[in-house]
Order: C-alpha cells, then structure tokens, then sequence
C-alpha cells in the first residue's frame, strides 16, 4: 500500500472568492517518489482523525508567519500573515512530533517547524533573498540524514527566516549572510528547508532531500 503525505494548504482570494490550494510542485515531487497526497484543508472540527490518515507530512511554503506565535507584536514587518494557516501547521508540527512521524518543511513549513517547535523568526530581512532562480550558495555539515556537499547552490524566496533555532534543532546549512537555510532535528525525523527543492526537482541537492523524506516515511 501506498504511504499517504499530508500537504499544508495555502489560500488565494480571486475575485472575492476564497480558495485552498497546493502548488503542483509540491504534489509532483512527492508522487515521483511513489506517495499518494492528500490536501490537508483548513477549520476542521477534528483534524487530528484527519492526520492520523498520514504517514508524513509537507509543510510548505507561503506568506508570512504571525510573529505573536514566537512571542513578538507585528509592527508590519510581517506581510500578510493569515491565522488560518499558522493553526493548520501548529496541528501538523504539534501531531508530528509528538507520534513522532517523518515531517518536511519548504520555506515557511521549514519557519513554521521551528516556530511551532518553540524557536523565533526575523520577522523581515529585507529583499536580499527574493530570487526563485539559482544561484544562492549556501555552506553545509555533515549531519545524519543530508548528504551534501560542503557548498551547494540553492534558490531563495522569503523574507522571513529562522533567527533561533528550536530546542533539538541542528543546523545543517547557512548562506554566507548568516541566514539559516537547512535544519534537521537531532533525533525526530524531521527536515526543514528554506529554499524551494521542489522547484528544481532534477538537481542532485533536491533528490537528495527528497529521497531521505522517502526513506524516512518508508
């Protein structure tokens, strides 16, 4: 049988209609490695009997995260935070961890992971890193579930980023600038990327990462 990965929805309004939706990126690099997928959708009245369906989770990227959720006010630092999402990735990083299952975070999944898992975010680092294309570089360490290389080269799009990372949480890449882009936890199987593999899903770094969250669930 298949395993099942939780994917965390995000919204779009158009035309005054409000919609849940995940990018086909996300859904196309976990069915390339033989997962089926489920959308994760918002205000469920029990959204535990949801997860306990999944056997990982994607926690994946999108707008900002509500500081007020690291302990700090927003003084518009942080762009269109939406409650409604911060809830649905509390739900996923609180039920991962505590059962303890396989769990990936791409951009803000790899924020929120660390925020819900008591770490705190700079709430806005300016437009330095506001490129999808390739060409950011970021130094690693071996760690026990990355293979890397000591230089990769990796794409960045956020303008939030982790600031102190979550008890248990290792570092395991940064950008010559300081910014944390790779975490892994020191015991739970649990990845957190800030910049966007499922992007460039043919490159050795992407597989890489990929290939352990199916590892890790399987």
């Amino acid at each position: 049988m298949h395993k099942l990965i939780g994917v965390t929805p995000r919204i779009l309004t158009e035309d005054t209609v409000k919609k849940q939706f995940v990018n086909f990126d996300y859904v196309n690099a976990l069915i390339s490695k033989g997962f089926n997928v489920i959308m994760l959708t918002l205000d469920n009245p029990n959204i535990e009997e949801v997860l306990e369906l999944c056997d990982g989770f994607l926690v994946t990227g999108g707008c900002d995260v509500d500081p007020t959720a690291f302990g700090e006010t927003n003084e518009g630092l942080s762009k269109g935070v939406e409650p409604q999402l911060d809830q649905i990735d509390k739900d996923v990083v609180e039920y991962a961890v505590k059962h303890k299952k396989p769990m990936l975070g791409i951009c803000r999944g790899h924020q929120t992971i660390n925020v819900f898992m008591g770490g705190t975010l700079f709430q806005d680092i300016g437009d330095k890193h506001r490129s999808i294309r390739m060409g950011d570089v970021a130094k690693t360490v071996p760690n026990r579930l990355l293979d890397l290389e000591p230089v990769i080269l990796t794409n960045s799009y956020h303008h939030q980023a982790v600031k102190d990372p979550a008890l248990g949480m290792e570092v395991i890449a940064m950008h010559p600038d300081g910014t944390i882009e790779a975490m892994i936890h020191n015991e739970l199987p649990i990845i957190c990327i800030q910049w966007h593999p499922e992007k460039v899903l043919d490159t050795k770094v992407s597989q890489i990462i990929f290939n352990k969250f199916q590892e890790l669930v399987k």
